[in-house]
């Protein structure tokens, strides 16, 4: 079981704690605001006041015993870069640290950030495609380009098999998955067939995706 440091509990840092917890990691949560620490203490395995760009603060948690760093510092970006710092000063196996934009995102890496992540603009993403295509369900980026689509069958592949349908060969996307009623199925095969009330998973690029549904819808 690994075990997480998590420094920052805004709204993101509090999502983020309550998804690890539901994981069953093992959380040691940090913020210098009260309030913030009480309102995750049922999520985490401990959590502790303090300013995280203290180096004194910071080496009392023995940041070398923890797997990875989260810093989830929002609205503060020198707070965040100087902790982020710190961290792997102090030994810091794995650190991931939250950016709004690019800019933010280069000063991180170069001052020991293992990853950055963007909350706001990936949901703003995950959003614009969930709700602009009213046959996508689901979406999880991969990169700048690529994504797992949930979607729905269109009715002219109904009663018809992978292979007969030879989706990658056409529209350069593959079929992971079916989900029906609840239940996914990835052990897929040329001959599965694809039934009514179903959704599947598609791998592939949004435009491809895109092309691919319109083109059978229309």
């Amino acid at each position: 079981m690994k075990n997480i440091l998590l420094i920052g509990l805004g709204r993101f840092g509090r999502h983020v704690a309550i998804h690890l917890n539901e994981m069953g990691y093992q959380i040691m949560a940090v913020d210098k605001a009260e309030d913030k620490v009480n309102e995750c203490i049922d999520y985490v395995t401990s959590a502790v006041i303090g300013d995280s760009t203290n180096r004194d603060f910071l080496k009392s948690l023995g940041i070398a015993n923890y797997d990875v760093c989260f810093v989830t510092i929002g609205g503060n970006f020198q707070n965040s870069l100087e902790t982020t710092y710190q961290l792997k000063e102090l030994g810091a196996k794995c650190v991931i640290s939250r950016a709004e934009r690019d800019v933010q995102a280069k000063f991180l890496e170069r001052n020991g950030a293992d990853h950055v992540v963007y909350p706001e603009r990936q949901m703003a993403k995950w959003t614009a495609i969930r709700y602009a295509a009213d046959h996508i369900f689901d979406y999880m980026e991969l990169d700048a380009e690529h994504g797992v689509f949930e979607t729905e069958v269109p009715e002219e592949w109904l009663g018809k098999t992978i292979s007969e349908l030879d989706i990658r060969k056409k529209f350069h996307l593959n079929i992971l998955g079916i989900k029906s009623n609840g239940k996914l199925t990835v052990n897929l095969t040329p001959d599965t067939t694809f039934e009514k009330n179903s959704t599947i998973l598609v791998l592939g690029d949004y435009r491809n995706l895109e092309k691919c549904f319109k083109k059978q819808k229309a």
